[in-house]
């Protein structure tokens, strides 16, 4: 029980995992008279997983590296002759970037879709496969002193802020920081995951930045900012630390000891 003049642990709201938190952001899209050829060249130098073929306002087809070889090597055909829209699979599934990962998972069973292009705004943002939902742990509560520093090619002096990460995942994580962030800030977060001594260092993107309420008692002028921040390029380590510690951190049943 908390001491007379102790304020009792602060509640946080946890926000359930989303599409947003899984996908790989970033959709490379090309009209459907881009030859193959082109279009194998643009996906190695993206780093693409796939390819958005727009045909129209209202016709969309995929184009993955797996087309390029059963559709077109495979049938011994020329890469440069042939046009996208040739090879591109139809229907593309679209799902909103807030919707659940539960929403998401439904909707590749149900379709067979093994890739969602995913939108905010009817706009397409990233992908999510149905690799990113494969033995993906959850967010799980937490409360980690950080650092963030932003990243801005525009500023002599990178400014370091402290931040507290209240949701964390291999994926992303959810700060609290009196600094304010604009969406899309890049940023690099430091802290120490609870029961190591190594430092993580992570690179990220901020997706959203809303102001909190504050508890600070005799300081109610005090603003506290919640920022939803994407991480960008992990290694391979830090991304396998990250994903057994959301796994280890998964709480016990009530009734279990």
């Amino acid at each position: 029980m908390p001491r007379p003049n102790e304020h009792p642990p602060k509640a946080v709201n946890i926000v359930p995992t989303v599409v947003a938190h899984m996908m790989t952001p970033g959709v490379v899209q090309v009209p459907g008279d881009v030859s193959v050829s082109e279009a194998a060249l643009l996906l190695e130098r993206e780093r693409a997983s796939c390819l958005l073929i727009k045909e129209t306002d209202t016709i969309f087809g995929l184009m993955t590296p797996s087309d390029i070889v059963k559709k077109v090597v495979a049938q011994g055909l020329e890469p440069h002759e042939i046009e996208v829209r040739t090879i591109m699979t139809r229907p593309v599934q679209f799902i909103e970037y807030d919707q659940a990962l539960e929403e998401a998972s439904m909707m590749m069973l149900a379709t067979g879709a093994s890739l969602l292009i995913v939108t905010k705004q009817n706009q397409p943002v990233g992908v999510l496969s149905a690799q990113d939902l494969m033995l993906t742990p959850p967010r799980r509560q937490t409360n980690i002193p950080a650092v963030v520093t932003v990243l801005d090619d525009r500023l002599a002096h990178r400014q370091a802020q402290n931040a507290m990460v209240v949701q964390l995942s291999h994926a992303g994580a959810r700060i609290e920081s009196a600094a304010k962030l604009k969406s899309k800030t890049r940023i690099v977060l430091a802290f120490s995951l609870p029961g190591q001594n190594t430092p993580l260092t992570v690179q990220g993107k901020v997706m959203t930045c809303e102001p909190v309420a504050s508890d600070a008692g005799d300081r109610p002028d005090r603003k506290l900012f919640a920022i939803e921040a994407q991480f960008a390029d992990l290694s391979n380590a830090d991304l396998a630390r990250l994903k057994a510690w959301a796994l280890q951190a998964i709480p016990h049943s009530p009734d279990r000891a």
